[in-house]
């Protein structure tokens, strides 16, 4: 099995989604440099204490309650308290690829070493996900500052074998989920159960997944654009470079270079030339350009692509970052109080990331539009219903009517998700905590809005193969053959109404498992 060191400093997206999604494909383990970090700041945790300093979250109260002052001999009742105080969140649990995602970013970022925490605290988040044990975490609670309190407390309270875990898929007592992995479980000494909640790990996890799909929804949205041009007999010189060169947005040239290799066409092709008859005017049989959700696509999808590219760099900042309060600089030999914990760069990047996604859904659902309606779909059927074979049936079936229905509301609620979190931060904890960034709503809500989207992306692929089957599908390049391939072996040819909505859940997974691109790599 692949080992992969955490050392606070060098963890990616990749890994994150590695972990979140394939647990126990990778073994984690704990750097030797961060276990000597963490110890020297642990150390100097203690050494500040017995000269009697004063420090917030260790010997004082939290919040608004940090003018009062605890004896040291009072520290691990105080984090025990600070847990149970904050085990309160409510809704629906978070989802285990979330959970993971979260104990693997707080474990790195407690691995930087100036927390004042034990390397015990961040080792042995990384055996709980070695032998998939999960705390239960509920989803809403959180204002995104002090962090992630509320969730996060349910990890400390998983690392203490209290409360109920989830290991491979099955509740059970935490204590004995931990006991039967050999993990003894931990009294949070000085500052410990503070530097395990006072962070952005949880809005961090759900950011992490969230680009990595959001990237995979910009492939998906030039599929289909390719597909959409290739069915409706568009003009595919809308995708060549030298008009992508002169207005040069990185996503831009690349989403146009994706739909050029996709289509299989060559640069420049444009319609040919043609006489004009004596009069002077003449009919064409096919536009010169297609509507602006063929045309411009790259422009849209580019947006989404470049959107994706620096919230991944503010994510990977945020997750090999040292952000709890208070932290301790071993080579002053001083704490620092701060505001580290403040979601700010992770609420933006998910509010941008939700807006540039829900934009490809209102793309697709247009695009959709043009197939199904004859009126713009250049000779397919209405609905692209079958041609029906007995003359009896005729008239009695009615295609992807409903289904264009479905991928509208889809996109309609993508888009109305839309709304920045980041915009409605409150003053909160008796004026404390007076300006917060709702950084873990906006990163729930980005979640949201792609599942939407993969929904869309997935019944506009199924109205394409239809329109590809009606059109006959040796007309399709082979790239674009073989992702039709794909969605039939998801879904059959609709040749009269019948239920949909099991061969929409198949075709949606195989957009989100990130198949499609796979197959045509």
């Amino acid at each position: 099995m692949t080992s992969l060191l955490i050392d606070g400093h060098r963890l990616t997206v990749c890994d994150i989604v590695a972990v979140a999604r394939h647990p126990g494909s990778l073994r984690l383990a704990l750097a030797d440099e961060a276990r000597g970090r963490m110890r020297q700041s642990d150390e100097l945790k203690t050494k500040i204490m017995e000269a009697g300093i004063p420090v917030y979250g260790v010997t004082s109260g939290f919040g608004d309650s940090s003018t009062r002052r605890i004896r040291a001999a009072k520290v691990e009742a105080l984090q025990r308290n600070l847990i149970l105080l904050l085990t309160c969140g409510v809704g629906a649990r978070a989802e285990p690829d979330v959970i993971r995602a979260t104990m693997l970013v707080r474990a790195n970022c407690l691995a930087r070493g100036h927390s004042g925490v034990r390397a015990e605290i961040a080792a042995n988040l990384l055996e709980c996900l070695n032998h998939d044990i999960l705390p239960l975490v509920p989803e809403q609670g959180s204002v995104g500052a002090s962090g992630d309190l509320v969730p996060l407390s349910y990890l400390a309270a998983l690392l203490t074998g209290e409360g109920t875990a989830l290991q491979a898929g099955v509740e059970r007592p935490a204590a004995e989920a931990l006991g039967e992995a050999g993990i003894t479980p931990l009294v949070l000494g000085a500052k410990e159960g503070l530097g395990l909640v006072n962070g952005t790990s949880f809005m961090a996890g759900f950011a992490a997944l969230a680009v990595h799909d959001a990237a995979g929804l910009a492939y998906a949205a030039e599929l289909c654009t390719a597909m959409a041009s290739s069915v409706l007999k568009g003009n595919p010189g809308h995708f060549a470079a030298f008009l992508f060169e002169q207005k040069p947005h990185d996503g831009t040239i690349d989403s146009a270079r994706t739909i050029r290799e996709l289509l299989g066409t060559a640069p420049g092709q444009e319609p040919g030339a043609m006489k004009l008859p004596e009069e002077g005017f003449r009919e064409l049989d096919e536009p010169i350009q297609d509507r602006y959700s063929i045309r411009c696509a790259p422009h849209v999808v580019g947006v989404l692509r470049d959107t994706v590219d620096w919230a991944a760099r503010w994510v990977t900042v945020e997750v090999n970052s040292s952000n709890d309060n208070p932290l301790f600089d071993v080579a002053e030999g001083a704490v620092h109080n701060g505001g580290n914990f403040y979601g700010g760069h992770v609420g933006q990047a998910m509010d941008s990331l939700k807006t540039a996604v829900a934009s490809v859904a209102d793309l697709l659902d247009r695009q959709m539009e043009l197939v199904v309606d004859e009126k713009f779909n250049n000779g397919l059927t209405a609905n692209l219903i079958a041609t029906a074979a007995d003359a009896s049936q005729a008239g009695l079936h009615h295609g992807f009517k409903s289904l264009q229905i479905v991928a509208s509301s889809l996109a309609a609620e993508a888009l109305k998700n839309t709304m920045p979190a980041t915009s409605f931060s409150r003053s909160t904890e008796a004026h404390n905590q007076d300006k917060v960034s709702m950084g873990t709503i906006a990163a729930r809500d980005a979640r949201t809005v792609i599942r939407l989207t993969q929904q869309v992306a997935a019944i506009h692929l199924l109205a394409l193969s239809q329109a590809a089957d009606l059109r006959g599908a040796q007309g399709l390049n082979p790239a674009l053959r073989t992702a039709h391939g794909l969605v039939r072996e998801m879904s059959a040819f609709n040749d009269a109404d019948r239920p949909m909505q099991g061969d929409v859940a198949r075709v949606t997974q195989l957009v989100a498992s990130g198949g499609l691109r796979q197959a045509l790599a």
